[in-house]
């Protein structure tokens, strides 16, 4: 039986790590910029408004990976069981995509519909990439991450590379990008133990796809919520007639999000020995820092909100702001505090997840109210002021977001401690 390996991985695979990650993010990050040369404003923004709508779906398909980084270490002899069901609902998205682009792509290749279906493949088949790395990780072979990230952003280069040379369109690119990746990714499943591939001949059937689901959802809900506040600002945008800035909204948010992928990729790396640590009466110590950290998102949230409005009472600054083209300064400040915010309330989120199953609710429950007050801020912030309103409407959504699993703990706490007499 395939052992899991829940110890924190040493400071020089961490780096290993890194680096395959690393050369990933690069490439993206290189693409995004070099793109701008090769194609005119229409066909970066759709670009750019394709992948910035469906970068959600990379969550879709990752969610199983952090049931499995919980699970597994918590359990033995259902392991391989566990590890089957996770890979087969981290697939799931992918394959439901790939059937929808086959026959648009095919009938209609340069039509904005194949754009956005292939970069939701592309975005959901690299979610899978990253489940299955995780399942690596957790049987001892951490090289197979690095080799299949490093891989991959091998790709993203050579397709963007070729783009510049032959001038590719940018549904090509995009079909291009999901071909490589697909690649990298059945080579990567392929090299899974067997046992955590198929169910060995005379094995038990276990009836654990109920459970693990519901924790999958738990688990991944509030990941994809974050995601679908992004991919939500994007579509005010287009829906309010500036989708010409979705390239400028993309572009600032580059540094930050690359940022945090990293100190995602970090914690869920780390996910299996925090799990370990936290279980039992050791969660309570991690629920109290959780909320501290959430107040603090709080009060950093409502000093920024104080901020904003007074420079919009102001007309001078009013008038900068809402001057066509958002400035560069005003985007940067605000991309920093959507990045101290997000990782502050995120790392809450962290704790709080990895402690027990009971307060799943918390984090899936602020992610949802997160959601809706993005959209409700974004309707009234991006037709006034542009790419500065979609990221003024995260700055804003993200200490609301703080004070529900924050209020919502601290009841959950009063009623047990109730209950108890």
């Amino acid at each position: 039986m395939t052992t899991v390996t829940v110890a924190v991985p040493r400071t020089a695979t961490i780096l290993r790590l890194l680096i395959g990650r690393g050369a990933f993010r690069i490439g993206v990050q290189v693409t995004a910029v070099a793109l701008v040369a090769v194609w005119d404003g229409p066909a970066f923004s759709l670009y750019a408004g394709a992948v910035g709508q469906c970068a959600w779906l990379l969550l879709a398909g990752d969610a199983p990976e952090k049931a499995a980084l919980k699970t597994l270490p918590r359990t033995r002899r259902l392991g391989p069981a566990v590890a089957r069901l996770s890979l087969a609902m981290a697939a799931v998205p992918t394959l439901v995509l790939l059937a929808a682009l086959v026959p648009v792509a095919v009938f209609a290749p340069l039509s904005a519909a194949t754009a956005y279906l292939a970069a939701g493949t592309w975005s959901a088949c690299t979610g899978l990439l990253m489940a299955v790395s995780g399942l690596h990780r957790l049987r001892g072979r951490p090289g197979l991450d690095t080799v299949a990230f490093g891989a991959t952003g091998g790709v993203v280069l050579a397709v963007t590379a070729a783009t510049l040379l032959v001038g590719w369109a940018p549904q090509v690119h995009l079909l291009l990008l999901l071909a490589g990746t697909l690649v990298v990714t059945a080579a990567a499943v392929a090299a899974l133990p067997r046992d955590w591939l198929r169910r060995p001949p005379g094995a038990p059937r276990r009836r654990l796809l109920g459970k693990l689901a519901r924790l999958t959802w738990l688990l991944g809900v509030a990941d994809l919520c974050d995601a679908l506040c992004f991919a939500l600002v994007y579509l005010v945008l287009a829906v309010s007639g500036l989708a010409s800035q979705s390239g400028t909204l993309y572009l600032a948010l580059l540094p930050a999000v690359a940022v945090c992928q990293v100190v995602v990729y970090l914690l869920r790396v780390t996910q299996p020995a925090t799990s370990h640590r936290l279980r039992g009466v050791q969660g309570r110590s991690g629920r109290s820092r959780a909320r501290r950290l959430l107040r603090l998102g709080e009060r950093l949230g409502a000093g920024f909100a104080a901020v904003f409005a007074l420079l919009l009472a102001v007309p001078v600054t009013r008038g900068h702001l809402t001057a066509g083209e958002p400035p560069v300064l005003a985007l940067g400040l605000l991309v920093g505090v959507v990045l101290i915010l997000f990782l502050i309330v995120m790392y809450a989120g962290y704790l709080v997840e990895n402690t027990n199953n009971d307060v799943l609710v918390v984090t899936s429950s602020g992610a949802l109210v997160g959601l809706v007050a993005t959209g409700l801020l974004a309707a009234a912030l991006v037709p006034w002021l542009g790419a500065l309103g979609a990221l003024a409407a995260l700055a804003l959504s993200i200490p609301i977001k703080a004070h529900t699993m924050r209020r919502m703990m601290i009841f959950r706490e009063l009623e047990r401690t109730t209950c108890t007499y």
